[in-house]
């Protein structure tokens, strides 16, 4: 006849798996956090620039529309990597003039295509959220998202 478990003894098995999974889960926690720190991008490539284009990138809400590092809406393109994309990762300049001359001709005006609004930013603006996208494009994000389509 097989033992039957004691309360004693389902007292003890659930303490002692609660105990193994929490330990479990703080260790995988300080690993990613870890790995995090170590791996994925540096405080010194986040200037003041860079500061101020994210701030431009959420007053416009341009995360209702584009995804960045695959957060976000999927209405437009991932923006994470475009400058990638465009072949301007390793140009400032000419990230600006792309990024420019890009907000500058929308909307389109073509019928029945999504376009972009026009957001009247300055070219002041449009610095800092090129620099702030040429600063997600540096991010290791282990190659997330898959999207190297422009």
């Amino acid at each position: 006849m097989p033992e039957v478990m004691t309360k004693t003894m389902a007292r003890n098995v659930f303490y002692g798996g609660s105990l193994f999974f929490i330990a479990i889960f703080l260790v995988l926690s300080f690993n990613s956090v870890g790995y995090i720190r170590n791996h994925s991008t540096s405080a010194e490539t986040l200037t003041d620039s860079v500061v101020a284009g994210k701030r431009v990138w959420e007053e416009n809400a341009c995360v209702n529309c584009h995804t960045i590092l695959g957060e976000g809406a999927y209405f437009a393109p991932e923006l994470g990597n475009v400058m990638r994309r465009w072949g301007v990762q390793d140009d400032p300049e000419g990230a600006y003039e792309m990024l420019k001359g890009w907000m500058e001709a929308q909307p389109t005006g073509i019928e029945g295509r999504r376009q972009m609004p026009q957001f009247d930013l300055d070219d002041e603006e449009i610095r800092n959220l090129a620099d702030f996208l040429l600063w997600t494009g540096t991010i290791k994000t282990q190659s997330w998202p898959p999207n190297d389509a422009g």
